[in-house]
């Protein structure tokens, strides 16, 4: 597992996990028309939820990396920012209310 490529290892993961999130921003400038990634976040469902009811585990890169980070990656390197979203109703809400909801668990000080 340690020659895995950053997808093959997200494959897998999301095979272990059941489902996950991969949630890329990017940078298209106007001017070059060249795309930079901004950054990156994954949200792994735990698996110990409900059909009604989701818990998620999220974990922010670090600036430059595309790996998954520890937690969801217990192999992988240490997330600039980690959180939690435990009973959500997955069938009630789509998945940016989700991605929202783990955003303010990892920046909790952002209100």
């Amino acid at each position: 597992m340690d020659d895995e490529t950053d997808e093959e290892v997200f494959d897998r993961l999301r095979e272990e996990k059941g489902s996950m999130l991969k949630i890329t921003v990017e940078l298209v400038s106007a001017v070059t028309g060249r795309t930079t990634e901004l950054g990156r976040m994954y949200v792994a469902n735990d698996g110990k939820g409900t059909v009604e009811m989701g818990h998620y585990d999220a974990s922010v890169c670090r600036k430059g990396t595309t790996a998954v980070p520890k937690p969801i990656n217990p192999g992988g390197a240490k997330a600039t920012r980690v959180g939690r979203v435990e009973n959500y109703p997955r069938k009630k809400y789509n998945m940016w209310r989700l991605i929202l909801r783990c955003l303010k668990s990892a920046f909790p000080e952002e209100g």
